[in-house]
């Protein structure tokens, strides 16, 4: 079961989207420089579908669902971004944020739109700077490119840097 401690509605964490954001708690990754320590105990209330799909009533305007965390159950995390997706009236897209260093080979990657991944590292900056260690990808339908197979995922974390031209 896994445990959220806050939500937030944001237009920063995923570009162009308006996301529910929901911090997960149990954090296996324990990154040496997180600034969300408290998430690594295992707190908060059961974030389980019935929980998510009220959240979500609860926040109209929003078009993206990020969770932010879940690293510790991978099975869990994909049933809700499934169950979000089937039984939701609109189509929310589903994004995740993982302290992990590579995309995992799971079948969770099937149900997401979006995905931020690696550890917070201050000698490389956060996702807005151009030295992050840190990648935010996007699968190719929501691109607006020809070429862009819909199904693949592409790097898209310049999106996060400030245009200074």
């Amino acid at each position: 079961m896994l445990k959220y401690v806050n939500t937030l509605v944001t237009f920063s964490e995923v570009p162009d989207e308006v996301s529910l954001c929901i911090e997960i708690s149990g954090c296996p990754n324990h990154c040496p420089e997180c600034h969300s320590k408290y998430l690594w105990e295992d707190v908060g209330k059961d974030l389980t579908l019935e929980v998510l799909l009220r959240l979500i009533q609860s926040n109209e305007g929003i078009t993206c669902i990020c969770f932010m965390g879940g690293d510790q159950d991978l099975d869990e995390l994909q049933k809700l971004a499934f169950g979000c997706k089937l039984s939701s009236r609109y189509p929310y897209r589903i994004a995740w944020y993982s302290g992990r260093d590579e995309i995992p080979k799971h079948s969770l990657i099937d149900q997401l739109d979006y995905i931020k991944i690696g550890p917070y590292k201050s000698e490389c900056g956060p996702l807005t700077s151009p030295s992050t260690n840190q990648r935010f990808y996007a699968r190719g339908r929501y691109l607006h490119k020809m070429d862009a197979n819909p199904e693949m995922f592409y790097d898209i974390t310049d999106k996060f840097w400030k245009n200074d031209n």
